[in-house]
């Protein structure tokens, strides 16, 4: 169980601003592995974590701690690749937008949440408590998504306002420069917020029979995607968002599938190996190492993320599983112990 991937796309517009900041950035990218080959692959990806330290790294370099937002003012539809290409043909920015979620799993994929647009808001979904691995996540989301609102329809498009789930950075009033428009901090949900009437405006590209070819096209490879999935991993897709609270039961993920809850259990076993509890245990192990590896969160903020009682719990279980207590294990890593399997990721 991981956190999830993107698109080495994401990554073009990082290289873009290290290097309008004055910046080489070949040796940044070299240290994670970040190839012109790799850059140049259709489908690659990277994960969620190495994205994620790749950023916090990229601040360090620069010492730019805004760096986030000048990756999405120099954010491209073309970046987002065939589902991008299929929006920039939609007839309005509301079909836009509405392609560019449906089809988000062609590019991304982070298995805690998902995007959502809820007009006029454009919602980014991104796991908390915040640090410097993933604020710049968000800053760099939201900025690209008002960016590419504003390029589709010519620069008309006007936000409303913007939301973001974290306290003011130190950096806050470089926000609205960027958004034009007033930005709130510490609200429920991350998001940008359209005037209504901006969402039906035309865009400059619009063409209606090269909309639905690429549409027809990003469904395909969607099917391709998603059909390859066992079943364990849907089950996996579905109760992983639910994880910090109560997970559904096997029947609510049952029903979800489409299946009775005795067919579920009875193909888990046959297919899996395994139980439905089971499952559930096994991605808080994966997940609790993964957090604990790739992000500087508190022992406490892992142990909400999973759903443990306490922060006690969530040790006792971690040595279980791992014979380490977590602090121990993330000194072992942080000291370079596993230097190489933690940039292969």
């Amino acid at each position: 169980m991981k956190l999830g991937d993107i698109s080495v796309g994401y990554l073009f517009s990082l290289r873009e601003v290290v290097q309008q900041l004055g910046h080489d950035p070949t040796p940044l990218l070299s240290r994670f592995r970040i190839t012109d080959e790799l850059l140049a692959q259709p489908h690659a990806r990277i994960s969620i974590p190495r994205f994620m330290r790749l950023g916090n790294a990229a601040i360090r370099y620069t010492r730019e701690p805004a760096i986030g937002l000048l990756m999405g003012q120099s954010s491209r539809i073309s970046h987002l690749g065939l589902t991008g290409m299929a929006a920039q043909c939609a007839p309005t920015l509301r079909a836009a937008f509405s392609t560019m979620i449906e089809f988000e799993l062609l590019g991304s994929q982070n298995y805690r949440g998902h995007s959502s647009f809820e007009p006029p808001a454009v919602r980014f979904y991104s796991i908390s408590p915040y640090n410097m691995f993933n604020l710049f996540v968000v800053d760099s989301a939201l900025a690209a998504r008002a960016r590419i609102g504003r390029d589709l329809t010519g620069g008309r498009a006007q936000l409303r306002e913007v939301h973001i789930e974290f306290p003011a950075p130190p950096y806050a009033a470089r926000y609205e420069a960027v958004f034009g428009c007033p930005v709130h901090f510490e609200q429920a949900h991350n998001q940008i917020i359209w005037e209504p009437r901006s969402l039906d405006l035309p865009l400059e590209q619009s063409a209606a029979a090269t909309h639905a070819d690429l549409r027809e096209l990003c469904r395909q490879r969607l099917s391709e995607l998603t059909r390859h999935r066992g079943l364990r991993e849907r089950v996996e897709t579905l109760v992983a968002p639910q994880l910090d609270g109560q997970p559904p039961t096997l029947a609510e993920v049952a029903a979800a599938l489409g299946l009775p809850a005795w067919t579920l259990r009875r193909r888990l076993q046959q297919e899996a190996g395994t139980g439905y509890q089971n499952i559930i245990d096994d991605m808080r192990r994966d997940l609790a190492v993964t957090y604990i590896r790739d992000t500087e969160m508190a022992l406490g903020e892992i142990s909400f993320l999973l759903g443990f009682s306490s922060p006690e719990a969530f040790q006792r279980a971690f040595k279980r599983w791992t014979g380490a207590a977590p602090g121990s294990y993330r000194k072992a890593i942080f000291a370079g112990n596993e230097t190489e399997e933690y940039l292969k990721q």
